[in-house]
């Protein structure tokens, strides 16, 4: 149960790339990722900073290279940076990425990229303030563009934006966010509607936007060259000719990226899901807090499961559109 051995699955697929949610709770609702009115779990089930830890020791113990800490909203949980600073110092972890709204980022920037931060995601699916408030329920564009200059001033190199597009909602905003990314040297990923959760606010299947379409729109003002560029994500990447930064498209519904995956993801309250699209799970808090506390054997409990969760990750998830979501929880609970 060591680095040398790995984490392998059924398929022989090595997990490299684990994403952990730090909190479910966020300052945003966004509508395709919780609903309006949100009941978040009791701070009981959630996971120690302290716990969240010790997973990642244990993670990067078993092979794991890079972590990606999400939510929820990463920066509203307190101690995040000590838990970056803590996270980045593990030997063997080769990259530490964190998926945030942005929001916070004014204030956090420096701080996290002084505790060892590597690179940042930030979500950004408009860029007119009234829609953004729409999209959102409750962000304010300002703050997150502001954010995200804190960000090339603390010195974070490659940073993505993020941007679900939904047919009717901000479709119309694809080319201005290319261009917005194109001007500020920032890569951006356009990332189809995920079916998780169930909400009321908008019907997913008249909503959904193929990559495929977005390729077809962005191709109308602008070349699109394909790039074998590999950032342990599922994004497909793109450039355009005399422009340095990448366009990536996550496609879990028009391009199924299961073969290769190598991810898992740790939910707020310590489920490792095995798959975004199925509820294979192992209940590693029950580990952690179950029997001897020491360290030793804490790690030794830790690493033991991790091995057996292998055997749960399922080859592939299957996303309908055109029926009930079979995964119940939402976006915010699992770890984007």
């Amino acid at each position: 149960m060591s680095q040398e051995s790995g984490l392998i699955d059924g398929f022989g697929r090595r997990v490299t790339y684990v994403r952990m949610s730090v909190t479910d709770r966020c300052d945003f609702r966004c509508v395709y990722c919780m609903s309006e009115e949100m009941t978040f779990l009791p701070k009981s089930e959630v996971l120690s900073l302290e716990e969240i830890a010790v997973l990642a020791r244990n993670l990067v113990a078993c092979g794991v290279t890079k972590i990606r800490l999400t939510g929820g909203e990463p920066l509203v949980r307190p101690g995040i940076v000590s838990l970056v600073k803590s996270i980045r110092q593990l030997p063997g972890l080769h990259e530490l990425c964190m998926t945030t709204n942005g929001g916070r980022l004014q204030d956090l920037a420096e701080p996290l990229r002084a505790a060892g931060l590597d690179r940042l995601n930030i979500s950004l699916d408009s860029l007119d303030a009234d829609r953004f408030r729409e999209l959102t329920r409750t962000g304010r564009l300002g703050q997150v563009l502001t954010g995200i200059e804190a960000a090339r001033k603390a010195g974070f190199e490659r940073t993505k934006l993020n941007a679900v597009i939904l047919r009717g909602r901000n479709d119309d905003e694809v080319l201005p966010l290319v261009e917005y990314a194109l001007a500020n040297n920032l890569d951006l990923s356009f990332i189809e509607e995920m079916p998780l959760g169930v909400i009321t606010e908008h019907d997913r299947a008249e909503t959904y936007v193929s990559s495929a379409d977005l390729r077809q729109l962005i191709r109308g003002r602008y070349s699109l060259e394909a790039v074998a560029d590999d950032t342990g994500g599922p994004s497909r990447y793109y450039r355009i000719p005399g422009h340095n930064i990448r366009i990536g498209f996550i496609s879990p519904h028009s391009h199924n990226f299961c073969g290769d995956c190598n991810r898992v993801r740790v939910t707020t309250e310590g489920r490792l899901l095995l798959c975004l699209g199925n509820e294979h799970s192992m209940d590693l808090r029950a580990v952690l807090r179950e029997g001897d506390q020491a360290s030793a054997a804490v790690d030794k409990r830790v690493q033991s499961a991790l091995h057996e969760s292998m055997a749960l990750k399922p080859e592939k998830h299957h996303f309908d559109l055109g029926e009930e979501p079979q995964v119940l929880r939402f976006m915010s609970a699992t770890g984007g």
